[in-house]
């Protein structure tokens, strides 16, 4: 037998007279690398370290320094967890338990509710079954048998996973200790790797996330590869717990949500507030950068939907209706309306590229476990618009559009963000000529701008490649908002056209792009960020007037009316009440400045003024804190 040759990923070569696997392999390296490697990747595919190579192949080792092998930690922890609450709860029924993103959930079928005291229970048996170091052992087995032992067991819920499985896939099991677990693996060698883990938190949800089946109890964690990891994730997570939307929107008293409106918002006056002011910066954008806002109607025709193919492809999401025997949808996007209004007259070439704007209210029927607080809604605003244009305006448009979204993240607080392009998926309409167009002038339109870029191959929509913009905020978590799609295919199924230099009718590209995209959440992720203490440009109160004591109360108001005719939002608070106890309340508020005046204060037409951060900026001219406010505003800083 001829040696096989195993390709490393520095590009040496070693070859070995007969199979190996990969743990085999790895320890000929070396024994550090021995003891490092949790799965392989041989000719790109991940596989157990148990893998035999039989061929000449290239060959990675995976370790923990690579977010594969943290997905593979996260992955084996996830079965950990189920054998965990099988040892502990032997009529439990496992059912599914992928890897999320910074963790893992497990799904399952209990006759009671888990309680916090049984998630302490079982984190602490998997702390126990973990150091047992038990072996993870791969097999396969013929789909009736396996379909045969999950029934048996009593696992009703993995034989039905079986039965979804395509007929040519193997059924692969991994066994560890007596609990045998469906999977396709990879997993680590043995569960001795498994040190850094947490459960965060229980949840419910319905079986293959339809509401229709029963509902099981989600066990969710998280995995890293060393304690300092998960210290500092779990750090992030109590951060997180901090600044989140929904409870700081009811202590800031910004909006709620009820049953009555399942996945809506209401909008208190301070929400409000700053809805208008993410708005009004949005529509200047629009004013700037040659937009014209349009509206377009809330219900329109089934027609208009079957011809765009959102009711084909698109109905389960949407809210419909009936009138006079003819059926209606609420819309869940904005484009049929806008290219109704481009084919509402004779376009010209001249007339290209043709930008219109709309802060356009959709609805989408979202299943009730997927919604989130107002960052997943099913009624919503976007900063929508959408630009008619000829393909040599491709290019120049995407570069404009990327300059300007940068300009707004900066503005909103947000200067740490990724560019992503998803590129061409395997089901897709049009022709691989324009796909090659729209994807290298999104290629070219990041170039031009010196900006960097990762590619995510098999994620654009059906009909076009995208740019995704996802920012950081500032404890690190990525949110994806703005967006740039290359569109050939509606305006033609919707019969727009314009009139060429050549004096022929051509279907011109639409652009779908949106910058902060929903409003609902991006308030939500701008109340995250800033952890509610919103810059003053955006703060629904800037600044509040306190007295100290009543007899300050006229010249309180006429600071306060000085503010309101300079354009500021502000309030004054004459109540009967001690200063300290008016400090104390208002900085719970998270207001950008306080301003108190007393009998000196008042003697000199003087305030006293205090910033968020408490830093006591002593008296000044009233007129000089007019100046600071507007500079700070102007600046958006």
């Amino acid at each position: 037998m001829s040696a096989i040759a195993i390709e490393l990923p520095d590009g040496s070569v070693r070859r070995y007279d007969q199979p190996q696997s990969v743990a085999q392999i790895a320890a000929s390296i070396g024994p550090g690398l021995a003891k490092a490697a949790l799965a392989g990747k041989v000719d790109g595919k991940l596989v157990d370290t148990s893998h035999v190579v039989d061929r000449d192949a290239k060959l990675a080792i995976v370790t923990d320094r690579d977010a594969e092998g943290v997905e593979i930690l996260r992955h084996s922890t996830a079965h950990l967890l189920a054998w965990a609450v099988k040892s502990l709860y032997p009529d439990a029924q496992v059912t599914i338990g992928p890897v999320i993103e910074d963790g893992f959930y497990y799904d399952f079928a209990y006759k009671r509710a888990f309680t916090p005291d049984d998630l302490a229970a079982i984190e602490l048996r998997m702390g126990e079954l973990a150091r047992k170091d038990e072996p993870v052992v791969r097999s396969t087995m013929p789909r009736s048998e396996a379909v045969t032992y999950f029934e048996s067991i009593g696992e009703r819920y993995k034989a039905e996973i079986i039965a979804s499985i395509p007929s040519d896939e193997p059924i692969s099991l991994y066994r560890e200790g007596d609990f045998v677990d469906l999977c396709r693996g990879p997993h680590v060698p043995s569960t001795g790797r498994l040190k850094a883990f947490k459960l965060t938190k229980l949840a419910g949800a319905y079986w293959r996330g339809d509401s229709r089946n029963e509902m099981l109890q989600r066990v969710y964690g998280t995995a890293w590869a060393k304690k300092e990891d998960l210290d500092a994730y779990l750090r992030r997570i109590e951060e997180a717990e901090k600044r989140d939307h929904r409870k700081l929107g009811r202590a800031l008293d910004l909006f709620h949500q009820q049953d009555e409106a399942p996945g809506m918002v209401f909008w208190h006056p301070k929400g409000w507030s700053i809805w208008q002011s993410v708005e009004q910066a949005m529509r200047r954008v629009y004013q700037d950068n040659g937009y014209q806002e349009v509206r377009g109607p809330q219900i329109m025709d089934r027609s208009l939907w079957e011809r765009s193919g959102h009711w084909q492809n698109y109905k389960d999401n949407m809210f419909t209706t009936e009138s006079e025997k003819r059926d209606f949808a609420i819309k869940p996007m904005n484009c049929p309306g806008h290219i109704l209004i481009f084919n509402s007259d004779l376009r010209s070439y001249r007339d290209l590229p043709l930008r219109y704007g709309e802060f356009g209210a959709c609805h989408r029927n979202e299943p009730s476990g997927a919604l989130h607080g107002i960052m997943r809604v099913r009624a919503f605003t976007q900063d929508d618009g959408h630009i008619f244009c000829a393909e040599h305006h491709i290019e120049p448009e995407c570069t404009a559009f990327h300059r300007l979204a940068f300009d707004v993240y900066r503005d909103f607080g947000f200067t740490d963000i990724d560019v992503k392009i998803a590129l061409r998926p395997e089901k897709r309409i049009g022709s691989d000529e324009q796909w090659d167009k729209a994807e290298q002038a999104l290629r070219g339109a990041l170039a031009a701008c010196g900006a960097a870029w990762t590619e995510l191959p098999g994620e654009g929509a059906f009909y076009g490649p995208k740019i995704e913009y996802h920012l950081k905020d500032s404890i690190g978590r990525a949110w994806q908002v703005g967006t740039m799609q290359v569109d050939f295919q509606m305006p033609g199924r919707l019969s727009a056209e314009y009139v060429a230099e050549d004096n022929t009718r051509k279907v011109p590209v639409m652009l779908h792009r949106a910058i902060v995209g929903s409003l609902e959440r991006f308030i939500g992720i701008l109340i995250e960020h800033h952890a509610g203490a919103f810059p003053a440009w955006l703060a629904p109160i800037q600044a509040v007037v306190m007295t100290i004591t009543d007899r300050q109360a006229p010249y309180a108001s006429q600071v306060e009316a000085r503010l309101r005719a300079a354009g500021f939002r502000v309030r004054a608070d004459l109540r009967n009440e001690k200063i300290n106890y008016k400090i104390r309340e208002h900085s719970l508020q998270k207001l950008p400045y306080q301003l108190i005046v007393g009998a000196k204060e008042q003697e000199a037409g003087q305030v006293a003024v205090r910033t968020r951060g408490g830093e006591d900026l002593g008296a000044m001219p009233l007129e000089s804190f007019v100046a600071r406010l507007a500079n700070e505003v102007a600046e958006r800083r």
